[in-house]
This record gives C-alpha cells, structure tokens and sequence, in this order.
C-alpha cells in the first residue's frame, strides 16, 4: 500500500521516494490528511520510538525530518477545506531575542508537526512582547523558546517571566541551557533534544 511506502521510505530518510510516494498518493486519490496522519506521522512516530531506544542517533533524525518537510510541502497546499487533521493542539515556537540561531528550533517544530501538533513559528530574535502577543493571537496550550547564545540566556528568563500570566505552559531548551536553569526561571520544562521536546509536550498537555 502507498501508505505504508510513503511511512518506510521516511524512516529510511530516502527524501525522494517520500516525495515520489506521496505525488503518487495524490494521483490515486488518497486525502491530503490520510497521507499526512497514516505515512509522514506514523514514519516520524517510529523515528521518535528508536531515537529514544537508541537505535537511531540525531543525524538519522535530520534526515528523517527533512524526508517529512519535503513530502509536507507537497501535501500542505492542498489542506486546505480537507477537515480531517485532527491537531492535538498548538505550540507557538521561537529563539529569542538577540539570538539567530534556528537549526535546533525548526528540527524542534518539525517534530511536532510530525506528531501532530500545529506550530506558529516566530522564528529567531524574538522580543517577549513578540511571544505574549502570539498567545493572545493564537491561544497555544504550550510554548516553546530555543536560545543556543548564553549571552540571551537572559532574554529566555524575561519571557518566560512575561508569559506568566498568560497560564501557557513554557518549556526551553537550547545547547547552554540545562534543567536546573529551566527550574529557576520557572520554565514548565526544559528538552535537550528535538524528540524530548514532542514528548515533554504531550506531557505538559496531558497526552501520556
């Protein structure tokens, strides 16, 4: 079944049979949402299963992820009306300000996409303020800040300060951050790595 080609070419991280497999999807006339929730989700969900095994190591993840993007891109245009996705709920991600640094963060957001959950991506050099307006707008159960400087260290802090009334779940991460430092800024929860952070989300969320 196309499915299940799409789902085994994604966890061997063969990029272009992913998007082969799902232009074929499409031409036999399979749901945008069939080929995202029973190929992409469920090839990214055996990934997520052997990292945490340690069957698989994070290069194996990033070619894996990039597999996904690609067939994603694919299939995203045609979403639109299709009803079918259900999303387990939205995670507003960003770097905070006076940091640029993105690789970690969008390996963080594809992840997630690829668990099922809908990402608002402020990208990089994101202000507090940037982040609190983001909740207004967007109303995420959790949020997600990404810094890899330790010199905007303290930035991660002031926004997870400002978005304390807000009653959003924050969790962090980033190469200097640890979670002694996530307890004491009051972060909700700190990830080391892309598939901790699905995991620690569906934990802040309730979803086992």
């Amino acid at each position: 079944m196309i499915l299940d080609e799409i789902k085994e070419a994604l966890i061997e991280g063969n990029k272009e049979k992913v998007k082969s497999c799902v232009r074929q999807a499409l031409d036999a006339g399979l749901a945008p949402s069939a080929i995202i929730n029973d190929g992409l989700i469920s090839g990214m969900q055996v990934i997520g299963v052997r990292f945490r095994n340690e069957e698989i190591f994070m290069p194996e993840v990033l070619v894996a992820a990039n597999a996904m993007q690609a067939g994603m891109n694919i299939v995203k245009p045609l979403l639109i009306g299709d009803v079918e996705i259900a999303s387990k709920g939205t995670v507003v991600m960003g770097t905070v300000k006076g940091d640029l640094h993105d690789i970690g963060k969008n390996l963080v957001i594809i992840m997630l996409q690829g668990s099922g959950f809908n990402v608002i991506d402020l990208g990089v050099d994101a202000a507090a303020e940037k982040f609190v307006e983001a909740v207004k707008q967007h109303r995420p159960q959790v949020v997600g800040l990404s810094a890899l400087l330790t010199t905007t260290m303290a930035q991660m802090k002031r926004t997870v300060e400002a978005l304390k009334q807000s009653g959003v779940k924050v969790m962090i991460g980033g190469a200097p951050i640890t979670k002694k430092f996530a307890d004491d800024i009051g972060a909700d929860g700190y990830a080391p790595d892309a598939v901790t952070a699905v995991d620690l989300t569906r934990e802040l969320l309730g979803l086992g």
